[in-house]
């Protein structure tokens, strides 16, 4: 009896202490880190949605720019009218571009539809840190491709525009002014649409380092 005694005493006189170290650890912080509030998710959601978004329509501006880019003319060569014509398809370049666009706004559209649903039933829009993971590679992968896209078509449309150095050939844009404003209008799109990209891709990096 006297140890079942002691030993509701110091039952006793152990619960006000872990109280005490309770009260102690809710005052001077938390003693577990915080899970991210639901505005902060709300705010990274918004961020992810306006995003996709925008890198949707570029991608889709920027394809259906180039795959509508063809014009026919003619070229006035040591005083002959030669004819000539040009087509989006003549060139590997641009048909890498249009590929890459393609890709781009398949991308994009799944991954705002992905994020529209799950921010109407309001669940965060990035589940898990695989799911963080898998987008971060997917935006990267296509930010470099689209931005080489645009980088080898620019290459081709400035030749075109300047002409070949040391030859007589000339500046087939001035006859074809249509198909090569079409042309560097898309390699616009498709440079703003690498930038909005890059810009997911840095707040995967950011959710990925916070939660």
């Amino acid at each position: 009896m006297n140890g079942a005694k002691n030993a509701g005493e110091a039952v006793n006189i152990q619960l006000p202490e872990m109280k005490v170290a309770a009260e102690m650890g809710t005052m001077s912080g938390p003693l577990v880190a915080p899970r991210p509030s639901r505005s902060v998710h709300g705010k990274m959601d918004i961020a992810h949605v306006v995003l996709r978004l925008a890198c949707l329509l570029t991608s889709v501006t920027a394809l259906s720019l180039m795959a509508t880019a063809k014009q026919a003319s003619t070229l006035s060569l040591y005083g002959f009218n030669v004819p000539v014509r040009s087509n989006w398809s003549f060139s590997d370049s641009f048909e890498y571009l249009v590929g890459v666009s393609a890709a781009v706004a398949v991308h994009s559209l799944l991954q705002l539809l992905i994020s529209g649903s799950r921010s109407l039933r309001k669940s965060p829009a990035i589940p898990s840190r695989n799911h963080a993971w898998l987008i971060f590679a997917g935006d990267q992968v296509f930010a470099f491709a689209m931005l080489s896209a645009g980088s080898a078509a620019s290459g081709v449309t400035n030749l075109n525009r300047t002409g070949i150095r040391h030859s007589a050939l000339p500046n087939f844009c001035k006859p074809l002014h249509a198909f090569c404003d079409r042309v560097a209008a898309s390699i616009a799109f498709a440079f703003l649409s690498s930038l909005f990209l890059a810009i997911s891709t840095v707040l995967d990096v950011v959710w990925l380092s916070k939660y």
